[in-house]
């Protein structure tokens, strides 16, 4: 598939808040019949190398193509880190996005043993205690590049504090493609 396709689906979404123009699915469908098919995503937007709202799936429960619209609505208009994007921020954002495998649980019998599973800059992980839940996209590595302030950041993103893997809490990883507007990552 052209990995432009996805910036532009994306791009689109948030587009039609501020013009009404929406995305032409089935075109999109009709051209790449793979948006069809149930994917879990993430959209990212950044502002001046800054983030300015990432919101996804960590599951595919909905056809690719649906996920991709309403994640990138949501990262623009919804993230509550962020006000919603204005129209002229809008102008000026960078967008990526991450199509993600299916997570896998992870089988970890201590730190130790878990840092030696954890593939930094290629897992993405998901940490799970009870109702407590959060995920770092594998790009977070190259902010957070150890195993020790990974977790750390996870662990407080999820509202379990600093120190969470001493709880030992399920752990799933996952993978991504990503595509970044202008560039050829993938």
């Amino acid at each position: 598939m052209d990995a432009s396709a996805y910036i532009q689906i994306a791009k689109t979404a948030i587009q039609e808040h501020f013009d009404g123009i929406s995305v032409n699915k089935s075109a999109y469908l009709s051209a790449y019949p793979e948006l069809s098919f149930k994917k879990a995503s993430f959209v990212t937007l950044t502002l001046n190398k800054q983030l300015r709202g990432c919101i996804g799936s960590i599951i595919a429960h909905r056809p690719l193509i649906d996920d991709l619209i309403s994640n990138a609505r949501s990262a623009a208009f919804h993230d509550p880190r962020f006000s919603p994007l204005s129209k002229d921020e809008f102008s000026k954002i960078s967008i990526e996005v991450s199509i993600l495998t299916d997570p896998h649980e992870v089988e970890y019998q201590n730190r130790v043993d878990l840092a030696q599973i954890i593939r930094p800059g290629i897992d993405g992980v998901i940490l799970r205690l009870g109702n407590y839940q959060a995920t770092f996209l594998p790009q977070v590595w190259e902010e957070l590049t150890d195993f020790e302030s990974f977790f750390t950041h996870l662990g407080v993103k999820a509202g379990l504090g600093s120190d969470t893997l001493a709880y030992h809490p399920d752990i799933y990883t996952y993978q991504v493609q990503k595509y970044k507007e202008g560039s050829d990552d993938s």
